[in-house]
């Protein structure tokens, strides 16, 4: 039997309590007192002591977007790279997207990336299968059966492309209604951004750059929530990005639809005053936005109307980034800097507190995943699934310390807040002082 003992961490930054893990469960919860106690003194005997004053504690953080490129892209990115950041991060379960090579449109494929993430265990991995075949859009995948497999795949999404015919997607709504699964839509109409490159406006203007225009991702998140109302079944939207697109799903809500959306650390901060520079650590798809997005996002992250962050996890090897803006791949690494982003952004603003970091990082993005054993309250009882920050950390990003085998960060050489000091994946600590155990 292995024992923890968190002593004086604020739980969902609440008051000082101890936490006593033992095996793999919450075994106590009390309000922490120095000296001695019940909980320090008998049930404690022979624990590991964390002391964890000014600390906060979270339920383990869950990513419903990660890019691991296992199979088919390990010079990017592996299952054990990809979790080993996501611990150092505080994550205890990632969803994995589809667009590896061959692409993860079979039980045999998912399987074979969830049986990874068990095997590696630094976090779970939850496959996300493909809603077409080979991610082309004309064909729906194996829906089913990925869905019957070990795997349990509950979320579907072409990520990295849309599913722009209305047919397809809504066979595709209809079809996981069966089993309460989810379509998570990456909102891109293709024929609005041939050749753009950055998002449409005064910057694209001035800079000479093809432009993405604002509602190229609006169209397609409008048709896709009334699709989802149609049907009576689930949505999800990647990676939210304009003031557009929130009040569209803002709307869907109020009439009570199923819909629920995401939007990255990166969207959260960045703007496309950024790509003056020419740096392609900037690009990224959906491309970064206006200021007035920007703060769009961030009221709709603080009110709910957006459900959850999520990373957008995506990992390159330098060649394909350390190029001429027009050759270089879209994507950036979030893992393990995600955490403090939103920290940065939305707590240190005042927009939201700890209670709904926890809430947006932990318990939504599970609860959208219908993810077993994660985003769980930190309550007797309960899987020992749980983060530990220190809010009063800051550093400056340095990405040839990640764990991940990417380096593509656009937050390099920036100060930002807190740390996560350690990780509990079901009792067992994967990160102890910020570094990997």
């Amino acid at each position: 039997m292995s024992k923890t003992l968190i002593r004086g961490a604020k739980i969902l930054g609440g008051e000082p309590q101890d936490v006593l893990i033992t095996d793999e469960t919450i075994t106590a919860v009390a309000p922490a007192r120095r000296g001695d106690s019940d909980l320090t003194v008998s049930s404690a005997e022979g624990a590991t002591v964390i002391e964890a004053e000014g600390k906060i504690l979270l339920p383990g953080l869950v990513d419903l977007h990660t890019h691991l490129r296992e199979p088919g892209r390990e010079d990017s990115e592996t299952v054990l790279t990809g979790t080993r950041a996501a611990a150092i991060g505080g994550f205890t379960a990632v969803h994995a997207m589809a667009n590896t090579f061959p692409v993860a449109d079979t039980a045999g494929v998912v399987e074979q990336v969830w049986r990874l993430g068990r095997s590696h265990g630094y976090c779970d991995v939850q496959p996300v299968g493909a809603v077409t075949v080979g991610l082309e859009g004309k064909k729906l995948a194996e829906l089913g059966a990925m869905h019957d497999s070990a795997a349990g795949v509950r979320v579907f999404s072409d990520d990295g492309k849309c599913v722009d015919d209305a047919v397809i997607m809504r066979r595709a709504l209809e079809y996981v209604k069966a089993f309460d699964g989810v379509i998570a839509q990456h909102a891109q109409e293709p024929r609005l951004t041939e050749g753009a490159q950055m998002n449409e406006g005064i910057v694209s203007a001035e800079l000479g750059l093809g432009g993405w225009p604002a509602v190229a991702e609006e169209s397609i998140i409008s048709r896709d929530v009334l699709l989802a109302a149609h049907v009576g079944s689930r949505v999800h939207i990647c990676h939210l990005s304009t003031a557009g697109s929130v009040e569209i799903v803002r709307w869907a809500k109020s009439k009570g639809w199923d819909v629920t959306a995401e939007v990255t650390p990166h969207h959260l901060l960045l703007t496309d005053e950024l790509v003056r520079s020419y740096n392609p650590v900037y690009k990224v798809n959906p491309p970064l936005r206006t200021e007035a997005d920007v703060m769009a996002l961030r009221e709709a992250l603080a009110d709910g109307t957006i459900d959850c962050v999520a990373t957008d996890h995506a990992p390159h090897p330098h060649e394909d980034k350390d190029c001429e803006w027009a050759a270089a791949a879209m994507g950036m690494v979030g893992l393990e800097t995600a955490l403090s982003v939103v920290q940065h952004t939305m707590v240190d603003t005042g927009l939201i507190d700890w209670a709904q970091v926890a809430d947006r990082m932990s318990f939504r993005p599970a609860a959208i995943g219908r993810l077993e054993g994660h985003g769980r309250p930190i309550a007797t009882g309960e899987p020992a699934n749980l983060t530990l920050v220190d809010p009063a950390y800051r550093g400056v990003v340095d990405p040839a310390g990640f764990a991940s085998r990417s380096r593509n960060t656009p937050y390099e050489g920036r100060e930002l807040p807190g740390r996560v000091t350690h990780t509990f994946l079901r009792g067992r600590a994967t990160v102890v002082d910020g570094k990997l155990a």
